[in-house]
């Protein structure tokens, strides 16, 4: 169970996940004493803030011994993974080093330097996670958690114009009325948009979000654009800033695995000292690096902008170019099925 849903005020509960507190297993430990000292409130609150949280979770204990009924094979995993299907792209070279596409059941962090099509490629998924079965699609619907203020409609309506475009040209066969007459607009309806303005409130949001897709089973992507924004800024507490990253990245893992879909988390860079020379990485350090299944960089070779894939449990080291054009992310023009195996 997580403190955002104890019967505490919303004011005390905005300061336990701004301290680091959000589930109870970080309480659990904790004397009356310090937990007052660090959220600044009289100790005797801090008591019964204590005393309420080992109670919930004894009862969640309970709970999840009850539910505990057996074990899945290896053999019922690989079933039910060659089942999935992936999110496209719109790139076929970029799909194709991605064995498909990007991958549900997975977390994927994809990062680069501004202006290299980060967001642009955020929204092209959360509109082809859309594009119907017979198509090769999941016809489902996208979270969109955007943290900088970069989430553009007209853009997305762009881009919904296009794919409906794109399959609208391709045969009809197995398709319905009521997909045939499918607008732009039906394509914005499918994507849930949250703007976020603090670290706590994605703290807050996150931990929300099992809740929410239980209500709405159809999404199968969750896209935080960025999810580094809000913990760049105003951190001196680097120890707080691990912890608290480390607990977003468990829940994210856990919301792919339960509910099979894809997360993709943006990234920013940084600049990084390495034996007197200055490089570009992915921000939030070496241990961030960890908590994905996927990490893709976006960079630019001259002209042209290129994916590589930096790290993956199943898929081989390859870059492949790819555009940003009018109507989304699309092929690279120059040369749309050269791809460089590392």
């Amino acid at each position: 169970m997580e403190v955002s849903r104890l019967a505490i005020s919303a004011s005390t509960r905005a300061k336990l996940i701004s301290a680091g507190y959000t589930s109870l297993s970080s309480l659990s430990t904790l004397s009356p004493f310090n937990l007052a000292t660090d959220i600044k409130i009289p100790e005797k609150e801090a008591d019964e803030i204590l005393k309420l949280a080992s109670h919930n979770g004894k009862l969640d204990n309970t709970k999840g011994t009850q539910a505990v009924s057996g074990g899945q094979t290896a053999w019922d995993m690989l079933k039910e993974d060659e089942g999935l299907r992936c999110i496209t792209t719109s790139c076929s070279a970029l799909d194709n080093i991605l064995g498909g596409g990007i991958n549900c059941k997975e977390v994927t962090e994809i990062g680069g330097v501004p202006g290299i099509g980060k967001t642009q490629l955020g929204i092209q998924l959360a509109i082809n996670v859309q594009i119907p079965h017979e198509h090769g699609g999941l016809a489902a619907k996208a979270i969109y958690i955007d943290t900088e203020g970069s989430f553009m409609v007209e853009r997305a309506l762009q881009i919904a114009e296009a794919c409906l475009s794109d399959y609208n040209d391709l045969p009809r066969r197995g398709c319905n009325a009521n997909q045939l007459k499918r607008q732009p607009k039906d394509l914005l309806e499918n994507i849930y948009y949250f703007r976020v303005c603090s670290y706590t409130e994605q703290i807050a949001l996150i931990n929300y979000l099992g809740k929410f897709i239980k209500e709405h089973k159809e999404v199968k992507i969750v896209i935080v654009d960025s999810i580094t924004f809000h913990f760049r800024q105003d951190f001196e507490n680097m120890a707080l800033r691990t912890r608290l990253l480390s607990e977003l990245a468990l829940k994210l893992m856990k919301l792919a695995n339960e509910f099979k879909l894809a997360v993709v988390l943006l990234n920013q860079v940084t600049t990084k000292y390495t034996e007197g020379a200055v490089h570009l990485t992915l921000a939030l350090g070496d241990s961030w690096s960890h908590a994905c299944t996927n990490r893709i960089i976006l960079h630019w070779n001259g002209n042209e902008r290129y994916a590589y894939i930096d790290k993956s449990p199943t898929l081989q080291s390859a870059s492949a170019p790819y555009s940003v054009t009018g109507k989304g992310i699309r092929d690279s023009v120059s040369d749309h099925k050269r791809v460089k195996l590392m």
